[in-house]
């Protein structure tokens, strides 16, 4: 399943760089892969949005989350085939899912555009484009280039893979606090409106994981938003022990909620590439994220009071 299309320069230069760093450099050089995935960024974002400004968590987590939905609608469009379904002396030193088929699609997905690249833009970019700082400037440059490379080396991408996720992150970094300016805050929940209903395309023809989870946490995030902006309007605490334990009480309702929502199905559904079981991982991860930044703020004021 899928398509395989390339420029002759690109398995070359994998090939290349594979046999220069050998495996063992290629894994090191694929730790840098950890900074675009999606796990980190969202625990980055939660500590953001519960411990040190609200409405930075929120302007940095919309743009990341645009780059999490909308690079699988290309993905599951153009179809790419990973480099190293098609060339065997590609060879995969970190597969998207570790414990699945690396050849499963469901699991490892597509290859084109390289999810990692444009979330480590989206990301680091959004941070330097709130704060301000020169630091984060140079950071959000580095550290999106080192991930992009990464996703060379280990093999899951091709350079153009990198290439265009890291366009995408850049037009989404600029383009939508743009348009969110011009709609003004009070019309915030129509651009989030309009962005979800878009991206809910995906769901009569994407069939790969990432598309759902993603469309979940958007969804969930969404919602949260307005929810808590009416009904909650936590404030952020500057006493360290008092964000520790906000972090590890969302953690711990985030991690428990995503666990007992699945206890119902079985562990063959919950894995089948159903579209039942991509709806319902959709949902499942639309509550979680609904529950831990919209519903879970509540007792902040109670039980973490703000310092004054």
């Amino acid at each position: 399943m899928g398509n395989t299309f390339y420029f002759s320069f690109e398995p070359k230069l994998m090939i290349w760089l594979q046999s220069v760093l050998g495996k063992n450099g290629s894994k090191a050089v694929g730790f840098f892969s950890e900074f675009g995935e999606a796990e980190f960024i969202i625990f980055i974002l939660l500590i953001l949005y519960w411990c040190v400004d609200k409405e930075f968590g929120i302007y940095v987590g919309t743009n990341v989350l645009m780059g999490l939905v909308y690079g699988p609608l290309i993905k599951n469009i153009v179809l790419r085939r990973r480099p190293y379904f098609d060339n065997e002396m590609i060879k995969c030193f970190r597969p998207v899912e570790a414990d699945a088929d690396i050849y499963s699609i469901a699991a490892q997905g597509f290859s084109f555009p390289s999810m990692h690249s444009t979330v480590a833009v989206t990301f680091f970019g959004s941070l330097a484009r709130y704060a301000g700082k020169r630091i984060l400037t140079v950071i959000a440059f580095v550290i999106p280039f080192l991930v992009g490379l990464s996703r060379v080396v280990v093999g899951v991408h091709y350079p153009t893979d990198v290439f265009v996720g890291w366009g995408m992150g850049i037009v989404i970094v600029f383009l939508m606090p743009y348009i969110y300016e011009k709609a003004g805050k009070d019309r915030r929940w129509v651009v989030n409106l309009v962005v979800f209903l878009i991206a809910c395309v995906g769901i009569f023809y994407c069939r790969t994981e990432d598309y759902f989870t993603t469309l979940g946490l958007m969804a969930g995030f969404f919602i949260a938003e307005e929810f808590e902006k009416r009904y909650v309007n936590f404030k952020i605490t500057r006493n360290p022990i008092r964000a520790a334990l906000r972090l590890i009480g969302g953690l711990i309702i985030f991690f428990s909620l995503n666990t007992i929502l699945k206890m119902p199905f079985s562990k063959e559904f919950l894995e089948s590439s159903q579209i039942a079981a991509f709806l319902l991982r959709a949902l499942r991860y639309a509550v979680v994220i609904f529950v831990v930044t919209g519903i879970y703020p509540m007792i902040f004021g109670r039980f973490f009071k703000p310092q004054k």
